[in-house]
């Protein structure tokens, strides 16, 4: 009798990596001004709920703004190539694209319901200031909806087999996924600011 065999297919692939935390003093004190000074980014942020702030709706400019955000987006540029490297995608003659670059700033409390990113191959998080009991992102097994009568996972079920799976990453941590992975930040729990820079790629 041939013994039974399990093959992993349609693998959801999670890229990590640690960049230099020298930039990160930098890109603390820049993201704060910044934050401080764009009114129509506290507006949006007000308007919709976002506990803290965001420059996702209010500026497109930020690595021509502060040399440090152009040092970050040379550093994601080379990270994003070899994670697409990675997923073998077929570009017939595309090229990996960064078309957006924000800043989150989330006070306590604050937090970022569950979303993809339309439009885009690759997305991702650098993590600039992670204070103690800020809260993780977390991410969705993308054939959730599709499960119907699936029993629930068990509690001590492996990470590759889990339907959410929380990452709790660490100052200067960078997290890219394939922009179809929804994924959310519950409630955060920390007095301090918890700053990042979210970011797409797209092909074009």
């Amino acid at each position: 009798m041939t013994k039974p065999s399990i093959e992993s297919l349609f693998a959801t692939r999670l890229y990590r990596a640690a960049l230099s935390r020298a930039l990160n003093a930098e890109l603390e004190k820049t993201c704060l001004v910044i934050a401080r000074e764009d009114r129509a980014g506290q507006r949006w942020a007000k308007a919709h709920g976002y506990g803290g702030y965001t420059s996702y709706a209010s500026l497109d400019d930020l690595v021509t703004r502060a040399p440090v955000f152009a040092e970050l987006g040379r550093q994601l540029d080379l990270h994003a190539r070899g994670f697409a490297r990675t997923l073998e995608f077929e570009m017939n003659g595309r090229r990996l694209v960064r078309d957006s670059l924000w800043i989150n700033v989330m006070d306590q409390g604050g937090a970022h319901g569950a979303h993809i990113h339309p439009h885009s191959i690759i997305s991702g998080t650098y993590y600039v200031t992670i204070p103690s009991g800020a809260s993780a992102i977390r991410f969705e097994d993308p054939r959730l909806a599709m499960m119907m009568a699936a029993p629930a996972k068990r509690a001590r079920a492996g990470r590759a087999n889990q339907t959410f799976v929380t990452v709790a990453p660490k100052p200067g941590t960078l997290l890219l996924w394939e922009s179809f992975l929804r994924h959310d930040v519950p409630p955060n729990g920390a007095r301090g600011k918890r700053i990042s820079v979210s970011f797409n790629y797209a092909a074009a």
